[in-house]
């Protein structure tokens, strides 16, 4: 192995919806996290690889950091917090503002506490005018004592070149921790839920922002020349009035998601997709025993 070798873990945090796992996506370079405008997109810790000459980098993708209101919120803040204490740095994304929320300022506190090097990402620059960014640099200078300070849009592909090398300056010299080809730990079978439930969300209406799951019931290949999967699935909703609008007027609606989700999922498994997906109600599964055997909470741990 290269004595020059580096390798480490690298925390994503932040807010809601300021764009994690877009930029995760674009750092490996192909999709693994699901993005989404409605808040809370990402629900455990998916770890994702990048490996180079240079070294190897882990991302740990966390939920945001907010203010539960369910065992499900509960154990996105605890995975989130508790990221921040097993890594060799810590990536924290922002938008490009010069106001700072009580949201923004709780996670300052904990950074200045963590004891490893920080790396401000200002991201959706796009979203301002040039002479904007400046100012928020500033103002977010004054809260935290930064190792650098990185403005981008993931989104666009801006100014994000130089995050990979700015990372590998604060990460020791080690060993690869997985093979070079190896992307993400992520189950098949998860990515497959997650990529069906990505489409929900673009096709849903606020009426349902993330009350939703998806359940991978069966997911086969089948034996033949060409390659086919048979996936059979569940959107897990709390309300008989969502499953209405998730099903749509002649089932319309769940055909749309179905059809989007098949089409990327063809592309990812590059392999002919049969997907059959089914609606199901489960009442406040948010605060139930579901969440629990499917994103892995354990009360111990909040």
């Amino acid at each position: 192995m290269n004595e020059n070798f580096k390798s480490g873990f690298v925390a994503i945090i932040g807010r809601p919806n300021v764009g994690k796992s877009t930029l995760m996506n674009h750092l490996i370079g192909q999709k693994i996290a699901i993005t989404s405008k409605k808040p809370q997109t990402t629900r455990n810790r998916i770890q994702t690889v990048y490996t180079c000459d240079q070294g190897q980098i882990v991302f740990l993708d966390t939920p945001g950091i907010h203010k539960a209101k369910n065992k499900l919120g509960e154990y996105m803040v605890a995975v989130a917090e508790r990221t921040l204490k097993e890594v060799d740095a810590i990536m924290w994304l922002v938008e490009p503002t010069t106001f700072i929320g009580a949201g923004e300022r709780h996670i300052a506190e904990q950074l200045q506490q963590v004891g490893v090097p920080v790396i401000l990402i200002i991201n959706k620059i796009d979203t301002v005018k040039k002479e904007e960014i400046l100012p928020a640099i500033d103002t977010y200078r004054k809260i935290c004592d930064f190792a650098e300070i990185i403005p981008c849009s993931a989104l666009r592909g801006q100014n994000t070149e130089d995050i990979i090398d700015s990372i590998f300056k604060y990460l020791p010299y080690g060993p690869m921790f997985y093979d070079e080809d190896t992307v993400t730990d992520q189950p098949q079978r998860q990515i497959v839920a997650e990529i069906i439930r990505e489409k929900a969300l673009h096709a849903l209406d606020a009426e349902i922002p993330h009350g939703i799951a998806v359940a991978i019931d069966r997911m086969k290949e089948r034996p033949g020349k060409n390659l086919m999967y048979d996936i059979e699935a569940t959107i897990i909703c709390e309300r008989e009035s969502h499953k209405g609008i998730i099903i749509g007027k002649g089932g319309t609606m769940l055909k749309k998601i179905g059809s989007n989700a098949r089409y990327e999922l063809e592309r990812m498994l590059e392999a002919k997709v049969n997907l059959k997906l089914w609606v199901k109600v489960k009442k406040d599964w948010r605060d139930s025993d579901f969440m629990i055997k499917n994103f892995g909470y354990d009360k111990k741990e909040i």
